[in-house]
């Protein structure tokens, strides 16, 4: 399998999987950018990528629609009303908050499971596949910093920027596996250049 095809292989499995939960709570709302979530084994939210992930994610869109603000110190701490949606989509959570994330390392109830089961198979075949790919050949590719210091965070952000002023802070090698739309003009994400960056 090549490692150009499966990130676009990975995304359009993230895709499907968001519109099977949409299937059963159409209020979310479409997930824009699938492939911001390839790349980064981490987030705020504590959890790798998984279909456990994205339902999280899910809670936030749905917080979202709702104009519920379901977080606080800068995304990381996750409230009470960010529970309230997370039960209602089917995660489970420890009975007390953790003291600086709150109520974010929620779990796949056994219904959850049940309900979902040919999703999560489906997507971790193609999370797996592309581990596979993006993995091979390791001993001819320089992974960078985190890669060398044992770090699971996927990189070091830069703010990417689109023509109408919007931003967002990316991975570099996540915007090089395929573009990052932005909803509000619908033109790529890009890294701008730095000046006098050539003059070293």
């Amino acid at each position: 399998m090549s490692t150009t095809q499966t990130p676009p292989v990975l995304a359009a499995e993230l895709a499907q999987a968001w519109a099977d939960i949409q299937r059963y709570h159409p209020e979310l709302p479409d997930l824009a950018a699938p492939e911001s979530l390839i790349g980064e084994s981490s987030s705020a939210c504590g959890h790798e990528l998984s279909f456990e992930r994205l339902l999280h994610e899910a809670v936030h869109g749905i917080a979202a629609a709702r104009g519920v603000r379901d977080t606080s110190r800068a995304g990381r701490y996750h409230n009470r009303r960010f529970l309230a949606i997370a039960e209602e989509l089917g995660l489970d959570h420890p009975e007390e908050p953790h003291p600086s994330s709150g109520f974010s390392l929620v779990t796949l109830s056994p219904e959850a499971k049940r309900r979902y089961r040919p999703t999560i198979e489906r997507l971790q075949r193609a999370l797996k596949a592309h581990t596979a790919a993006t993995s091979a050949d390791t001993g001819r590719t320089f992974r960078g910093p985190a890669a060398r210091h044992g770090s699971s965070g996927g990189g070091v952000r830069v703010k990417a920027v689109c023509d109408c002023g919007r931003n967002v802070r990316v991975v570099p090698s996540v915007l090089a596996q395929a573009p990052i739309m932005c909803g509000g003009c619908g033109k790529p994400f890009r890294i701008p250049e730095v000046v006098g960056a050539a003059a070293g």
